[in-house]
């Protein structure tokens, strides 16, 4: 009986985080395509949020310096 009781908590459980992962999957389907679609990594940051970045980003660079005259 122990076992059962168990099992059956397992499965909800189990059920639980299946509905949740269900529910983050839509709440976010839009916005994830539209990243997707551009190019962009998204990462899963938590429930109903996410990271998005343009890989683009990467390859900038930041602008050399250019020597002061001084008169």
């Amino acid at each position: 009986m122990y076992s059962q009781g168990t099992k059956g908590l397992s499965r909800i459980k189990s059920r639980i985080r299946e509905l949740i992962a269900w529910a983050d999957r839509e709440i976010c389907a839009e916005p994830d395509e539209f990243a997707y679609r551009r190019g962009w990594t998204v990462t899963k940051t938590g429930f109903g949020s996410r990271r998005y970045r343009d890989p683009r980003f990467d390859q900038l660079k930041t602008p050399s310096r250019v020597a002061e005259e001084v008169s």
